[in-house]
Order: C-alpha cells, then structure tokens, then sequence
C-alpha cells in the first residue's frame, strides 16, 4: 500500500481530518463544516473550515456524496487517520485475563475465548486461527449486523463473501509481527470495498502458531481495535 505524503496536509487540515473521520465514524452521518464549528468549537469562521475541507476533498481524503452535503472519509482518508494511530504506538498495556485454568489448558476452548475477547465491545468480527491445527473460531458476527450498514442486503452478502474468502486465505497467510490493517479497496482477500481487516500474527499455548483478526464496516473504531489486538497478543505472546 502506498505510504501518504504528510507534507499534503497542514496541521490544521490534519486536524480538521480527524474529528471528521471520529465524529464520521460515531455518527454514521455527513460531517459539515457547521458541525465542525459548533460541535468542536473550532477557532475559525465557517467559511474558512469549508475551504479546508474542499481542499481535503480535491486531495482525495473526503468524498461528498451528493451537493451540499456534509463530508465522509474516502479509503485515503482512513489510510491517513489509521497511519497516525500506528505511528503513536496504540496498545492499551492494562490488558488482565478473566480466563479460568481449566478453559486455558484446552486449547480449542481458549482459541473460542480469544476470538470472543477480541469481538468484544468492537461491533465487529473476531476471528481466531490456528496454523497447525487448521482451525478456526468466528465471534461477533450477532454484534457486526447491528451496525447501520448492514440495513442494506447487498452489505450483508458482500461481507459474507469477505469471510468466506479471507477464511479460505488463512493457512497461506505469513506471521505478521506487527498489526496490520487493510482498508476498503487494500484488502487483497476479496473485490468487495466497504470492510477493512486488521491482523496480527500471535502465540497461542502449547506454542501453536496463529492470527487474531478483526473484520467489519470502513468505519470501525480503530483506535479501539487497534488497542485491543495489539494488548490481546501482546497478552498471548507472554503466557
């Protein structure tokens, strides 16, 4: 994937980015530059937060889906607001184990329990998969059709494809060390562009090789995601 060029972007233009992309992501709404001057109290008057958000859309991060409408994050968008959250690091360290011991030491009922953690609290699709055992475990999947997206039948069979798709990738996937995260038209796993994926490569007990990911709608908490795998396998890598 392409790496953005930062130097696109003034700071307050990446500023503006992101609560657009965070408000966009909590509301499921348009976000207008009125909005953005009395939700977010910003120091500017309207008219200037509407140049910079014409300049954000002719760059490509924002789309406007019909005139005078509010704005929505395109795939380079989230790719900047995403790149941002890697760079900080996001890992919530505080991360503690409610597991008995007796579910840890069988090993198919701990894979069950890491792909519930990971979907919890997210709305999106946990999925755990081993590499030597060839098998995998789904959780989350009651919670993800609930999001406003999936209102839409077409929504709903596409995002079945993707599971059908990246399920079938999984044994050739490589350990990935670092998270990793796909954006709409990035996933390699299938056509379909409305879903973004994030993966990281973990260690399961008895040294069991695997994945945790996470699957759902473009417009996921990221920061919550990101957070919660990168502490979940850190967790699992310790123990």
């Amino acid at each position: 994937m392409r790496k953005l060029n930062m130097k696109e972007i003034t700071e307050r233009q990446s500023k503006i980015l992101n609560i657009i992309i965070s408000d966009y992501i909590e509301s499921v709404q348009p976000v207008s530059s009125q909005i953005l001057k009395e939700k977010y109290n910003f120091k500017m008057c309207p008219a200037t937060i509407r140049n910079e958000m014409q300049k954000l859309t002719n760059q490509g991060y924002l789309l406007q889906l019909y005139a005078s409408s509010g704005k929505i994050p395109s795939d380079k968008g989230y790719r900047f607001f995403v790149n941002e959250l890697i760079e900080k690091d996001v890992v919530d360290v505080s991360f503690k184990s409610n597991i008995s011991k007796k579910k840890r030491n069988n090993l198919f009922n701990f894979v069950q329990w890491t792909a519930k953690t990971l979907s919890s609290d997210c709305s999106n699709l946990g999925i755990a998969y081993i590499f030597e055992d060839d098998f995998t475990y789904k959780e989350g999947w009651e919670d993800v059709i609930q999001e406003p997206e999936f209102e839409k039948k077409k929504y709903v069979f596409d995002f079945t494809q993707l599971i059908k798709n990246f399920e079938e990738n999984m044994p050739n996937l490589k350990i990935i060390p670092d998270v990793k995260i796909y954006i709409g038209k990035e996933n390699p796993f299938s056509k379909t562009k409305d879903f973004s994926i994030i993966i990281r490569g973990c260690c399961f007990p008895k040294n069991r090789k695997g994945v945790l990911a996470i699957l759902g709608p473009k417009r996921m908490t990221y920061q919550k995601n990101i957070r919660k795998i990168n502490s979940l396998v850190n967790w699992l890598n310790k123990h």
